[in-house]
């Protein structure tokens, strides 16, 4: 196994904190986020599957069982900052992967972006849009896109732009790939890797399976199973809305 170095920088300092913000300056990825375009569908069909999803999160937050806390301690209806999040599985003994769902917030009618964070396992999301909509997935390090001949749909748009509210005499690069209207478009997140997701337009959700959920309470020694606790951020607050702007899409 090759040692990486920076793997330090994935572990938390302080394992309750579910608002821990590390040093942005001195953090590495330790890896590259891995996109795969999986199918586009027409705008009907798009908004069924989005409105769908999107439903059994919105009934999830009204309902007491999934807002109280299980035998297990774990609240499945629960708030991250990208938008309501449901946990469709939970992990247990012999099986420590889980399951969310999440209903994104419109970052525009919000005037209010997610922040660059990483979290202390890996990730696998696949998002999904409908009419309208996109999704701004922004990284540190460039996105690796599969692209396979004659099987893969599309090619995402990308561009780089500078990171907003780096403190003052540095900079860092934003890496940025666009997930089209009516997309079906999977990652692969590594542990300790950065990543944020903005949505621009009204049907955007994530499906999102997180391998290392329970392992990451032991590893990182947690008193307890809480969502948001295997985030580590990289900025002390959210930025306003034209931080993570699309030019064309975001009008009122």
């Amino acid at each position: 196994m090759t040692h990486n170095p920076t793997a330090a920088n994935t572990m938390k300092h302080n394992p309750d904190d579910e608002n821990e913000v590390h040093d942005l300056i001195a953090f590495e990825d330790t890896g590259h986020c891995q996109v795969t375009p999986v199918a586009q569908f027409s705008p009907e069909v798009a908004k069924t599957i989005t409105d769908a999803l999107r439903a059994i999160v919105q009934a999830a937050h009204k309902s007491p069982a999934a807002t109280t806390a299980d035998r297990d301690g774990i609240v499945r209806a629960q708030t991250f900052e990208e938008g309501d999040v449901y946990m469709l599985d939970a992990p247990y003994d012999g099986y420590f992967a889980d399951r969310y769902l999440m209903d994104f917030y419109d970052v525009v009618d919000r005037d209010i972006c997610s922040r660059m964070h990483l979290h202390t396992g890996l990730r696998f999301v696949r998002m999904m849009t409908g009419p309208d909509t996109r999704i701004r997935v922004s990284s540190l390090t460039p996105f690796q896109v599969t692209n396979i001949a004659g099987v893969t749909p599309f090619q995402p748009e990308q561009f780089v732009d500078d990171l907003p509210d780096t403190p003052a005499g540095h900079r860092r690069d934003r890496h940025n790939l666009i997930v089209p209207p009516n997309s079906w478009v999977d990652m692969q997140i590594p542990r300790g890797t950065s990543h944020q997701f903005n949505a621009h337009g009204p049907h955007a959700v994530i499906d999102s399976v997180h391998p290392e959920e329970s392992i990451e309470t032991f590893r990182e020694r947690m008193t307890g199973y809480k969502m948001m606790a295997q985030t580590v951020f990289l900025a002390d607050e959210q930025p306003s809305a034209e931080s993570c702007a699309l030019d064309g899409l975001d009008t009122p």
